[in-house]
């Protein structure tokens, strides 16, 4: 029988959306997992909603840390790792964009912001999980990308080009730790409905033109995302790593969302 029962995990913007989702996901199957963002208040909320269904043998806790800050992120890292004296998985999900216009009219702070909270983020991330996961004889390390990563969405151009920043680095991590027995793949969601969202899957024009190219014609849900983190979390996916997994209701084969439809 496979089980992630008793491996630890972080789960970096764990206190909402898909992050929150994944890892009441992970804990409800017995892992020890650790919740990690910058607001002390929504990381409490996230916890005391996901302790109720924590599996046998699981647990859940969160910890104050910015991905952008590597003391922080090597702070939450050897928290996690408590446990078990070694860390077993990373979903590194924490990220988001800080610009949205074209290329002519950029903010270049609002670029670098967004560079930096998504793909230096990670890179973060990673270097502080790699260690821990040697400690327990490898791990799976997920990383956050976007369709926006994979094809152009207009408008979208800085949080993509850091998405796709975010597949590649996920790509030669795959290579230079497979030996190490750590397993590092990469998500591509589509348009979920969270939080953050919200405004777009609420209706409009750029609701409409995603819907329109989605062969499967609906709206993704965290739980959709969550149950892939799990897959590639697990022995499940034991020989599966450099991989990237859309979770788009087909958007990939299709058209990128048009982003200056919010302004039309």
């Amino acid at each position: 029988m496979v089980t992630i029962r008793g491996r630890t995990a972080l789960v970096t913007g764990g206190g909402s959306g898909i992050g929150l989702a994944s890892a009441a996901r992970l804990a409800a199957d017995g892992a020890h997992v650790v919740i990690c963002g910058r607001t002390e208040e929504k990381l409490a909320k996230a916890e005391a909603a996901i302790a109720p269904g924590v599996g046998d043998g699981g647990s859940i806790r969160s910890i104050v840390a910015d991905v952008t800050i590597e003391q922080q992120v090597a702070a939450a890292v050897g928290f996690a790792a408590q446990p078990a004296g070694g860390l077993d998985i990373l979903f590194a999900n924490a990220g988001g964009s800080h610009h949205l216009g074209p290329f002519d009219a950029a903010d270049l702070d609002d670029v670098r912001t967004t560079v930096d909270l998504n793909l230096v983020g990670t890179i973060i991330c990673i270097k502080h999980a790699v260690p821990a996961m040697r400690d327990r004889g490898g791990g799976s390390i997920i990383g956050m990308s976007s369709g926006a990563g994979h094809f152009p969405h207009r408008w979208l151009w800085a949080y993509g080009a850091s998405k796709a920043g975010v597949e590649e680095v996920c790509r030669y991590a795959a290579e230079e730790f497979g030996g190490d027995g750590i397993r590092v793949n990469v998500l591509q969601p589509g348009i979920v409905d969270d939080e953050l969202m919200a405004p777009i899957t609420g209706g409009g024009k750029l609701l409409d033109h995603y819907l329109a190219n989605m062969p499967l014609g609906r709206v993704g849900t965290v739980n959709d995302v969550a149950e892939a983190v799990r897959f590639l979390a697990g022995p499940e996916s034991s020989w599966i790593t450099g991989a990237s997994l859309p979770i788009d209701g087909g958007h990939h084969l299709r058209s990128g969302a048009d982003y200056s439809l919010l302004f039309k």
